[in-house]
């Protein structure tokens, strides 16, 4: 029976018996487990009675550690105690002796086996199980003899095989599918929780066949972050050991996964059970990998991940500290000189985390380093500004010269999404030949389609795709498929082009009264001078409760008054500053030195902020007003308005050194400006204004860099525009649309002029016959 057959099986078990007493969508709570317990059952079968009497005689001497005893006597990494097999609790006839007993048969499982069963929170279900007389029917189910679902194959009589062992790679396929459907049925992500086959067989591929020569006889250890059912790492054991074998070495591989999910990490460690790896099984660790990392301190030779991507992890970031607390390691680290270097990502989308963590684990002291191979959606590539997170982490391994290629994977190979997704391969080791290069492949081409879709997955990797991609990628040659590219094809300057503030300024009656409620939410101040009036400023702590019932508003009110609309609460951030009394008296401040201010210098309208600037300053300085920088500023401002004819406004000049005068040129594309004032040489930089303030990406491999393209890009179209100091950041991306474009050909003239000659043949006589038709 093949694997797809018995996934038919196991689902139409779950439709025969659970169909009226669960939803769909609540299927997998009951058969998920109920498959895992079978295949356990089947393989313990044989030992049962071995397994009875090393019980006996264990309890009979009064050894308390039986475990590693029960285990010889079982032939496997578990066993169970209890009196009963499965097919033993099939003759029970009343509802209560059938739950009692099935409940003691699990409770004779080892320790390992428990800690699976409480992830699937199986027990949960037995007593829906018992009200609905469904339990013995659904164990008969499962014990049908013509379907086996354990790894040993049953035998005819003369020793033929009857039905064939399910090994825990085809296991793993029946559960994946399961889910899948599942899945679909609660309309949920399908297929979250684990990456098709074909696929994984090309990542272990991508990973193992470059250093294929290199395997020496010894252990390995490979890793999963995001290890689902544990398919992954199952498959590249078997890719491993296989490569390794071919070159006549012999390995032993240990691994290691994190799982989040409770019931995919059930099913993982069930599988490592199985295998008969019990200690292996403790290398299974359930939890979150951001903010729970269950291997801190461990290296890893191989590691393979499919991280969920667009999927929040706001609640890790919460457990972390947040981003402004968080002191992980993995994810806050010292590069280029930057010793707080943040590669935390945004909270919707925590993918490359999953990739930084996956180098944090990386093997520094070892001949062969560590490889990787990690899928990702296409907004790894690109997403992020220049110095965020997923930016910088792209900055990270590109720098470090630790990524090898990228493979653009086809639409639609994936069960869960149809979006392009993509395998990162990386190394701590990389060939003289890739050193200082990333190499891109176009694998969209390369697949077979599926008869019948499975989700959204209407696609396959067949062995010869594989093959193509595997050799585009070994071969590391330009084709239409394969293009190489130095690292720094891919990093680029952010830099920000600021151009001078250009302001006149004039005394005017609504711009000085504005000032009383300059500190900001000016309507809703001037509702309240209007409602208080004085009072504000002589007797605040009098009337606050009544300012604050005010801005409380009618909302709790039942309804209002007749003609009157209902006044809505202030957000209690913005009512803070409202009911802070220095706020409206630094105002008032501000309005009586402005009035003061404006009966000295009148009217005047003043083209060049500077001097208005200067002339408020001698005449605030001779009248006595004192006011702060801040304030002075900010009044100023608020008697100004924009004017792209008028003046520079100033920020600051300073001495003019020789050398100043030497780079005048390049200085002012900075924002340093050489003049003269009183006759003397000064470097002037002036107000940037922030409205009119732009940002340019220019490439790592532009020709005569930064300056250059600002030359020939920026000026010839914003004259005054210089480059902002101190605010230019490296950011990286990843096109790979631009690199691989393949625009459609444009159509010659002949076929343009044989498609209207036939428009006009299929159209000939139509306006005609409507015309006729009307008259009739």
């Amino acid at each position: 029976m093949s694997n797809l057959n018995i996934s038919n099986f196991i689902w139409n078990v779950a439709d025969d018996v659970l169909r009226d007493i669960y939803v769909r969508g609540k299927y997998r709570d009951v058969i998920l487990p109920m498959t895992v317990i079978r295949r356990l059952d089947a393989v313990l079968e044989p030992t049962k009675q071995a397994v009875l009497a090393m019980k006996a005689q264990l309890d009979k001497a009064g050894v308390a550690n039986q475990h590693a005893a029960l285990c010889q006597a079982s032939g496997e990494a578990f066993y169970n105690t209890s009196p009963y097999r499965l097919r033993d609790l099939t003759s029970r006839a009343r509802r209560q002796q059938l739950k009692a007993d099935f409940e003691a048969y699990l409770d004779g499982f080892s320790p390992n086996v428990q800690e699976v069963l409480d992830k699937f929170k199986f027990r949960n279900q037995i007593e829906t199980l018992i009200e609905a007389d469904i339990l013995g029917f659904l164990i008969e189910k499962f014990l049908d003899p013509s379907i086996n679902l354990s790894p040993r194959p049953v035998l005819h009589a003369d020793g033929s095989v009857r039905l064939p062992g399910l090994d825990n790679h085809s296991m793993g396929t029946v559960f994946e599918e399961l889910i899948r459907r599942f899945n679909e049925d609660n309309n949920e992500e399908a297929g979250e929780h684990f990456t098709p086959r074909d696929v994984v067989e090309l990542m272990a591929h991508l990973i193992f066949e470059p250093i294929a020569n290199e395997i020496r006889s010894g252990t390995y250890l490979v890793y999963d972050g995001a290890c689902g059912t544990g398919g992954m790492l199952t498959v590249a054991e078997d890719t491993l050991v296989k490569l390794a074998s071919e070159q006549g070495k012999e390995v032993s591989v240990h691994l290691y996964g994190q799982e989040s999910q409770p019931e995919t990490y059930a099913i993982s460690k069930a599988d490592l059970i199985l295998k008969g790896e019990g200690i292996e099984a403790e290398n299974m660790q359930f939890g979150s990998t951001l903010s729970n990392d269950a291997f801190p301190s461990r290296e890893f030779d191989f590691m393979l991940s499919n991280p969920p991507y667009g999927k929040s992890w706001k609640t890790d970031l919460e457990r972390m500290g947040g981003k402004k607390d968080m002191q992980d390691a993995r994810f806050k680290i010292e590069h280029d000189g930057n010793p707080d270097y943040s590669l935390i990502t945004r909270s919707s989308d925590g993918q490359m985390l999953f990739l930084a963590n996956l180098l944090s684990k990386m093997k520094q002291d070892t001949p062969l380093g560590s490889r990787i191979a990690e899928v990702h959606n296409g907004s790894a590539l690109f997403t992020g500004d220049a110095g965020s997170g997923e930016s910088n982490v792209r900055r990270w391994v590109i720098e470090n010269d630790w990524l090898e290629a990228i493979i653009a994977l086809p639409l639609n190979i994936f069960y869960n999404t149809g979006i392009a997704t993509y395998i990162w391969v990386l190394s701590n080791r990389k060939s003289k030949a890739r050193q200082g290069t990333v190499q891109l492949i176009d694998g969209t081409e390369w697949f077979k389609p599926l008869r019948k879709n499975l989700g959204k997955k209407n696609c396959k990797l067949t062995q010869e795709d594989v093959r193509r991609i595997c050799d585009a990628f070994l071969n590391l040659e330009e084709s239409e498929y394969s293009k190489v590219f130095p690292n720094a094809a891919f990093g680029y300057w952010k830099i920000t082009v600021d151009r001078p503030l250009r302001l006149r300024a004039q005394f005017t009656r609504q711009a000085v009264d504005a000032l009383r409620y300059a500190t900001g939410d000016e309507e809703l101040r001037k509702a309240i001078y209007s409602e208080f009036g004085a009072r504000l400023y002589e007797e605040f702590h009098k009337i606050r409760k009544e300012i604050e019932a005010w801005l409380t508003g009618d909302d709790d009110e039942e309804e209002a008054v007749e003609g009157e609309t209902k006044r809505p609460s202030i957000p209690e951030k913005r009512r803070k500053k409202l009911l802070d009394p220095a706020t409206w008296a630094r105002d008032r401040k501000l309005l009586e030195a402005a009035r003061a201010l404006w009966k000295v210098m009148g009217d005047e309208e003043f083209p060049d902020f500077n001097i208005f600037r200067r002339e408020f300053d001698a005449a605030a300085k001779e009248h006595g007003i004192k006011l702060t920088a801040a304030e002075k500023k900010l009044i100023q401002l608020r008697l100004s308005w924009r004017d792209p004819e008028a003046p520079e406004v100033i920020k600051k000049t300073v001495k003019a050194k020789p050398e100043d005068i030497e780079a005048t040129a390049a200085g002012a594309l900075h924002g340093r400006f050489l003049g003269k004032v009183d006759g003397r040489d000064v470097v002037i930089t002036y107000e940037p204004d922030t409205e009119l303030r732009d940002t340019e990406q220019v490439p790592f491999l532009e020709d005569g860099g930064i300056e250059a393209f600002f030359r020939r890009e920026v000026l010839p179209h914003a004259p005054d525009a210089w480059i902002a100091p101190g605010k230019t950041v490296i950011g990286y991306e990843i096109s790979f649309t631009k690199h691989f474009n393949k625009p459609e050909p444009l159509r010659t003239l002949e076929e343009i002029e044989a498609d209207i000659r036939a428009l006009e043949q299929e159209s000939e006589g139509l306006l005609e016959n409507i015309l006729v038709g009307g008259q009739s």
